[in-house]
């Protein structure tokens, strides 16, 4: 299990290249104190959004979910509890103002990155942005 890539997966990339090319800006497994040694693969700080692309397999996916043949409960124990820590997580996140978008691998990159646009366009046309330099412009947001 140590050579399963934990970050930097292709459809983590195909979804933070989209959001990239519509000009959203984001840290990328950025450690958040609320949830511990988990850490979300995208995260836009100032909006509070969460963005957790989740493996099939890992995270038992309703659609691709499988179980192994060998040493079955073994693995129904690891991947209950990867389901659990996933349930923790939300729920410590959300208690903490945060908004968790969580994405299947298989999901198209588009409509995923669709959600998570607007959750965070949402955010700024929502949020009073603080005059700039005292000009009456507003401030570009950073994403």
């Amino acid at each position: 299990m140590s050579r399963v890539k934990n970050r930097h997966t292709a459809p983590e990339m195909a979804i933070r290249r989209e959001l990239h090319r519509r000009g959203l800006r984001y840290r990328v497994n950025m450690p958040l104190p609320q949830i511990g040694r988990t850490r979300p693969d995208i995260v836009f700080t100032r909006a509070r959004v969460a963005v957790f692309i989740d493996g099939c397999f890992w995270h038992r996916c309703p659609e691709h979910g499988t179980a192994p043949k060998t040493n079955p409960g073994w693995w129904r124990q690891k991947l209950d509890t990867n389901v659990e820590r996933d349930r923790r997580t939300d729920t410590a996140l959300a208690e903490a103002g945060w908004t968790v978008i969580r994405i299947w691998e298989h999901e198209d990159a588009i409509p995923a990155a669709d959600r998570v646009e607007a959750t965070v366009r949402n955010f700024w046309s929502n949020a009073h942005l603080p005059a700039w330099g005292g000009h009456e412009r507003r401030r570009s947001p950073v994403l």
